[in-house]
């Protein structure tokens, strides 16, 4: 029996600490549907102030989240948003911005580090002229940092060049903040200068912040007045919701400092991956939380066999593709794993490699 349980699928898993919980306990609540939670109010307001925005709002998911700003930005249906071609919206949320807001989806390709080349986004907007034939574009989304690449930071000088292009041409940009706070930390930037040039911006408070649940949007009041009413539209206005914010609340308090260790960490991890025979790793890409290891092109281990190796010694992973495996770490992995599951690592590779199982 595994005695021993090392979870990195993501930084999602994480349990509530005791001050979580205890916060959640003596939360002091009322109907938010309403308008009354005081808890909700003041993690809101913090919110906002944090991020340099006007007003919050503290929405179930960070998909909801995304789904209510693209929303709010595209009131008209057939509007149509300029966004990454391997962005979170556009891949891990169910199509919800054309399934139920009838957004039509634009993308330019990502480039290794979560960008996009401007010239490509100035590109893909639609001209004026061609309104009778095309869908009028109004949004443009960026990810930060980028999961699907890998956690890397987008710079805050980059995000006002894309933001130049928006007011040159009328449109509104939204961020995919959800680990915004990890680029913060990474970048040494403050987390409001990133967001500077943003009409709005999603933020995780269940990823790397360690909450138990729910994300938080922030942008003018008069966007938060609109996206209160589409999160009570999409089911997700709560009542005693104070519960979950007092939670969120310490998360933000208590978690911001831890992680720049798990920056640490992930480089660490990183570092000991690549001295395992089959596997290899960018260690220059490793920038924040997360690691993705590649098997080696003429290896017989496929990610998804060496996964389910991995949970044999109560290590959790996932495949991020047909060649790769995606490890994210968190406040609650320690050192000690790290070392645990880089020799678990080695002693799969090296029964897979012996028993010769093909991909």
């Amino acid at each position: 029996m595994v005695m021993r349980i090392v979870d990195l699928r993501s930084d999602t898993v994480t349990k509530p600490t005791e001050a979580m919980r205890a916060a959640m306990a003596s939360a002091d609540v009322d109907d938010d549907v309403l308008g009354s939670d005081p808890t909700a109010h003041r993690f809101e307001s913090e919110m906002a102030r944090v991020m340099g925005k006007e007003a919050a709002l503290f929405v179930p998911s960070g998909t909801m989240g995304n789904l209510i700003s693209v929303l709010v930005h595209c009131e008209v249906r057939g509007s149509e948003v300029i966004l990454g071609d391997n962005s979170h919206i556009h891949v891990y949320e169910n199509g919800g911005i054309s399934t139920i807001g009838g957004v039509h989806p634009r993308t330019v390709k990502n480039n290794p580090d979560g960008t996009m080349d401007l010239d490509q986004i100035e590109a893909a907007i639609r001209h004026p002229e061609g309104a009778l034939y095309y869908p009028t574009t109004r949004l443009i989304c960026l990810e930060n940092t980028h999961a699907n690449c890998g956690g890397r930071c987008i710079s805050s000088e980059y995000t006002d060049r894309v933001g130049e292009i928006a007011k040159k041409h009328g449109l509104k940009l939204h961020i995919d903040g959800a680990r915004i706070f990890n680029a913060s930390v990474a970048l040494g930037v403050p987390v409001h200068r990133l967001v500077q040039a943003a009409d709005s911006v999603s933020v995780c408070m269940s990823k790397g912040l360690g909450a138990p649940i729910g994300s938080v949007i922030v942008g003018s009041s008069e966007f938060i007045t609109k996206a209160r009413r589409l999160r009570k539209t999409l089911g997700g206005g709560m009542r005693q919701v104070g519960v979950l914010c007092a939670a969120a609340y310490v998360a933000l308090r208590d978690n911001v400092g831890k992680l720049e260790d798990d920056h640490k960490k992930a480089k660490l991890f990183a570092d000991g991956l690549k001295q395992i025979k089959e596997l290899t790793v960018d260690t220059s890409s490793v920038e924040t939380n997360m690691v993705f290891l590649d098997i080696v092109e003429s290896s017989h281990i496929s990610p998804e066999r060496l996964c389910q190796v991995l949970e044999e010694h109560g290590v959790l992973a996932m495949p991020a593709s047909s060649t790769s495996v995606r490890l994210v770490v968190h406040h609650q992995i320690l050192e000690s794993d790290i070392r645990y599951v880089l020799a678990c690592m080695k002693q799969a590779v090296q029964e897979l490699s012996t028993d010769g199982i093909t991909k």
